[in-house]
């Protein structure tokens, strides 16, 4: 999904590990009060305004970071933590505003075109590599999964995003059922016979919420949501070739759910490859819904999808698959090529 994301792409050195593991206690001043945020050296300003979004409700891209002699750096969220002279129990100013029109908050945002694959020696160097494995561990530790019907046991996993894969986000409409993707509700009503389904979007929960509930995802006769994820849940990755970016690491819900879900039975639909680097195998780029209006009567791409996601449901272990090919996906070739 074509998500704001809060990270931009930014080439820079990678730190050395001594100042990547140095822990920072924050204090923000915002709105007559402070606020107490704790990051690390390898996390980037991206993550810092994540963490203060936590405490203060304004989104990252309406926030505006002020310390002296800093300057113009704190504006760049590519920028790691340990690349500034940042100390413990220092004091930032924060300039932003709460968003309340949720709507109004999605169209005037910058979209993300520019997606990219990263190359599959870099993607398990990225995965296996220990600073990561420590950002994901602390995001399990720091991110809390409202559960909003049960898991269920022996169903596997399909992992949604939201904008440019169930929602046309840019387009507008009087009404937001214009902007659904078509068959969507046929979709998650097939999926859920074999998948538990978890919602997550690059955007804060108030926007998630509102949209899934708009669009009658909440609260359908026929299917149940599992859960809800945000942009909160993702952790800021460095890769040689392409710099910082943000991503959405699956290796926390199966770090919450060890007893339902894992590699072997999840997979994740998003239109941003990029999203997939913590669980490359895990990860099938969907084509991007956009331009609802033009395409709305062509789009069949979640028909499509959902014979192949019933078709691999009869696998024991999909981990082994290679979702690029999809569209060419033959159920009998595949045992074949198991059993051989």
């Amino acid at each position: 999904m074509a998500e704001a994301s809060s990270s931009s792409v930014t080439s820079l050195p990678s730190p050395s590990p001594s100042l990547t593991e140095e822990e920072l206690t924050l204090t923000v001043k915002w709105s007559g009060k402070e606020y107490t945020v704790r990051v690390c050296g390898d996390d980037s300003i991206g993550e810092l305004k994540r963490r203060i979004c936590e405490v203060t409700n304004v989104l990252p891209k309406r926030q505006k970071l002020l310390y002296p002699k800093i300057g113009s750096k704190l504006a760049d969220e590519s920028v790691l933590i340990c690349h500034l002279p940042l100390k413990s129990s220092l004091k930032m100013t924060m300039i932003g505003t709460v968003e309340d029109d949720i709507i109004v908050d999605q169209v005037d945002s910058s979209e993300i075109v520019d997606d990219f694959e990263i190359g599959q020696d870099e993607a398990v160097d990225i995965k296996d590599k220990d600073i990561n494995k420590q950002k994901l561990r602390r995001r399990i530790d720091q991110y809390n999964i409202d559960v909003r019907n049960p898991c269920r046991e022996g169903k596997k996993l399909l992992v949604l995003d939201i904008d440019y894969t169930l929602f046309d986000h840019r387009s507008t409409a009087e009404n937001p059922l214009e902007l659904m993707r078509p068959y969507l509700h046929e979709f998650l009503t097939a999926a859920y016979a074999e998948y538990d389904i978890i919602i997550w979007s690059a955007t804060s929960m108030r926007w998630v919420e509102l949209k899934m509930g708009q669009l009658g995802v909440l609260d359908h006769p026929n299917y149940k949501i599992t859960a809800l994820l945000d942009h909160l849940a993702m952790i800021t990755v460095h890769s040689d070739a392409r710099g910082i970016f943000d991503c959405k690491p699956l290796g926390l819900i199966w770090a919450k759910f060890p007893e339902y879900y894992s590699a072997k039975n999840t997979i994740m639909f998003d239109d941003l490859r990029r999203n997939f680097v913590m669980n490359p195998k895990n990860g099938l780029t969907i084509r991007p819904f956009r331009k609802a209006h033009a395409n709305r009567e062509s789009d069949r791409e979640l028909v499509k999808l959902t014979q192949y996601l019933l078709a691999i449901s009869k696998l024991d272990d999909i981990s082994g698959l290679n979702h690029k090919y999809w569209e060419s996906y033959k159920e009998d070739n595949s045992k074949r090529r198991r059993q051989a």
